[in-house]
C-alpha cells in the first residue's frame, strides 16, 4: 500500500471521529441551551425558520467546509446546535472528510518531502525557508489584530 494510501486513510479516520465529535458536542450543547434560559429565544420563530433551513440546506455547506481553514469547526458544530439530522449530516461528513483527507495526504506528503530534501542538500536554504514562513505567519497575525484592534466600532478603537 502506497504511503498516500495510508496517510489518507489515517487522516480520514482522524477527520471523522473530530469533525463527528465537534458535532455531537454541538448538539449536546443546544440539548442544555434548550434547557436553560436560552429556550425561549431558541422557540422564537425566527429561530426555527432557520433552524429549519440548516437542517434542509446546510449538507452541502458542512461538506463544502472540509475544503476550508477555520470554518469547518463552526460550520459541525453549527450543524450539530441546529440539530441536522444524521441522514443528512453523515453523508456530507463522508464527503467532505475524504476530499479533506486526500487533499492534506497528497499536499502535505509533497511538502514534507520537498522540505526533507531541502534540508538534506541544502541545510542552510532549508533553515531559511522555515523561518520565513514562520515569520510570513507571524506577521498575518499581528496585521490581522491589529486592524481588527482599529477597525471602527471595536472597544479598543472606541478608547483612542
Amino acid at each position: 500500500m502506497s504511503k498516500i494510501a495510508i496517510t489518507a486513510a489515517t487522516l480520514y479516520v482522524i477527520v471523522l471521529l473530530r469533525a463527528g465529535g465537534t458535532f455531537a458536542l454541538g448538539w449536546l450543547t443546544a440539548a442544555g441551551a434548550r434547557r436553560s434560559r436560552f429556550a425561549a429565544r431558541m422557540s422564537s420563530p425566527k429561530f426555527q425558520r432557520v433552524e429549519q433551513a440548516i437542517q434542509r440546506w446546510g449538507s452541502p455547506v458542512v461538506a463544502v467546509s472540509f475544503l476550508t481553514v477555520g470554518f469547518q469547526t463552526a460550520a459541525n458544530f453549527l450543524a450539530g446546535t441546529m440539530r441536522m439530522p444524521l441522514r443528512r449530516y453523515l453523508p456530507a461528513l463522508f464527503l467532505g472528510g475524504a476530499a479533506w483527507a486526500l487533499i492534506y495526504a497528497t499536499a502535505g506528503l509533497g511538502v514534507l518531502a520537498l522540505l526533507g530534501r531541502l534540508f538534506a542538500e541544502q541545510t542552510a536554504l532549508g533553515v531559511a525557508a522555515v523561518a520565513v514562513l514562520a515569520l510570513a505567519v507571524c506577521g498575518t497575525v499581528l496585521y490581522r489584530r491589529r486592524r481588527t484592534a482599529t477597525a471602527p466600532g471595536t472597544p479598543a478603537a472606541e478608547e483612542s
